[in-house]
């Protein structure tokens, strides 16, 4: 689409490259070139947008942020950075020109937010108030107006963690199918006795999927210590220090507990064999730099908490924010997740008594769980200046705390409602459905052979793992005492409630 020869660059890509600093790539890219088609192509989650020549903005620092704002969106991580280079007085030429426009007022309500910098203007005493993001094209929190500026702040954060999501097309769609009504739909099919019964193994499934995703083959003490927090989830907001350091001791070996945030530099990587200190995936902020950060991230899952933004944008936020901070020495993968059940039992999105397996469907299509957390870090580790000494321990030698602080987590939401809806409609149905199945198969069989449940489990269990029949070792260790013909009708009734199609029959 762009001819570099002609084309120029607008808006943000103008001031990355006339300041050139460093930022996680926006979403949106914008140049102007001669004539007067306007055309965007979209390729790995980017927008490059081509505009005629009478868009060009001028040349103008406030011009371009202006443009910026208008067409590549609202990101604070790169106004941040420009907030450092560019020339204080640049921007308050721009801003008394427009002491009321809208623009002029969110540019300088976002520099003295993320500079900490007061700008030497008077408050504005005229003009209409106006939202800092616009409610159409991101999701927003409650607002708070701001007198100085005339503006309504609906940030999902502060200056120590502000979180963007955009209104795409996926989420809102997913909103649309309200994924909640139609949970609790689907769970009026059953009694609530089968319901009782699904969810021990419902823990249990979400537990080890949740360990499996990190090639972890936990103790039969930890996997209960992590399904007896599960069952807490509903029940109290984990998303304070206190709460996160109780929960990272309980699920962690004794001798990896932490009693703060942590002090060393931390990754995510691998080891491989040709190569001597391993490959590096992930790099987390400093530790100097956590304490703010947690502090922003806990202030924003607050923040969201009023209702004002979906319980599923909500939840991968504060889950998708915890794990890319990473503030813990071991365990922050499995309270991620934990706090993905967390925000959605509070939100009351969940239905009281029931554990959505959302690990299991990450397990399912890791391909997609990995995407949603390398759309952060791929482009991240691009940015980050670190060493690695002979013993794996990490030097980070940039400033980086402003690539974690203001994420754009868009593709986040977007995966976490795709990984509720799967949960709903594939792994909530077929536990359900598997427990519905052998209720009958248990019923067909006791009319065959009165046996006790263990024996009846059991028998189940066997032909199910041998395509429906009992191996010939299976019948003569296990059910000698069984008559041939017995055999074989039980074999049959097994087969023919297991190799039906979808049981939409209702409980029987």
């Amino acid at each position: 689409m762009a001819n570099e020869t002609r084309d120029k660059p607008a808006g943000y890509a103008a001031l990355i490259r006339k300041y050139g600093i460093a930022v996680v790539p926006n979403w949106h890219q914008s140049a102007v070139a001669p004539g007067n088609v306007r055309h965007a192509e979209s390729a790995g989650g980017t927008v490059r947008e081509l505009f005629p020549s009478s868009y060009w903005p001028g040349d103008s620092v406030g011009q371009h942020l202006e443009f910026a704002l208008k067409y590549d969106g609202t990101n604070p991580e790169i106004l941040a950075r420009l907030f450092q280079v560019v020339s204080q007085d640049d921007l308050l030429d721009y801003i008394r020109s427009k002491p009321t426009g809208k623009y002029a007022r969110r540019i300088w309500y976002l520099y003295e937010l993320l500079s900490g910098t007061r700008l030497p203007l008077d408050n504005l005493d005229r003009g209409n108030y106006v939202d800092l993001l616009e409610r159409e094209d991101y999701y927003t929190a409650k607002s708070r107006s701001v007198r100085r500026q005339r503006v309504r702040d609906n940030l999902l954060g502060d200056a120590r963690f502000c979180p963007i999501v955009r209104r795409t097309d996926t989420l809102e769609a997913f909103e649309r199918s309200d994924l909640g009504k139609r949970c609790q739909q689907m769970l009026e099919k059953y009694p609530p006795e089968l319901l009782r019964r699904a969810l021990s193994y419902l823990y249990t499934k979400e537990t080890q999927s949740s360990f499996e995703i990190e090639h972890i083959t936990p103790s039969a003490t930890r996997t209960e210590r992590f399904a007896a927090l599960l069952h807490m989830a509903e029940q109290e907001d984990f998303m304070n220090k206190e709460a996160l350091l109780d929960l990272q001791n309980r699920i962690v070996d004794d001798r990896f507990r932490d009693s703060d945030y942590r002090r060393d530099q931390n990754y995510v990587g691998e080891a491989v064999a040709w190569q001597r200190r391993g490959r590096v995936h992930y790099v987390s902020p400093k530790p100097e730099d956590l304490p703010g950060l947690m502090q922003g991230l806990i202030k924003s899952h607050r923040r969201m908490g009023d209702g004002s933004v979906p319980p599923a944008v909500h939840a991968a936020i504060s889950a998708f924010g915890f794990v890319f901070l990473h503030p813990f020495t071991d365990g922050n993968g499995r309270i991620h997740r934990f706090l993905i059940h967390n925000v959605l039992a509070l939100r009351g999105f969940t239905p009281e008594g029931i554990m959505f397996p959302v690990s299991a469907a990450m397990l399912k299509n890791r391909g997609e769980y990995d995407a949603a957390l390398e759309a952060f870090s791929r482009p991240l580790m691009a940015l980050v200046d670190y060493t690695l000494d002979d013993r794996g321990r990490m030097t980070v030698h940039n400033e980086t705390a402003l690539f974690y602080r203001y994420i754009d987590m868009t593709v986040q939401a977007e995966a976490l409602f795709h990984f509720v809806e799967q949960t709903i409609e594939t792994e909530l149905v077929e536990e359900l459905d598997f427990l519905r199945r052998y209720d009958r198969a248990k019923r067909g069989l006791q009319e065959i052979v009165d046996m006790p449940d263990r024996l009846i489990d059991l028998f189940i269990r066997c032909c199910l793992q041998n395509n429906g029949r009992l191996s010939k070792r299976k019948r003569e260790s296990q059910f000698p005492e069984l008559e041939d013909s017995e055999v074989q009708e039980m074999e049959k009734v097994v087969q023919e409630v297991y190799r039906a199609g979808p049981d939409t029959k209702g409980y029987m």
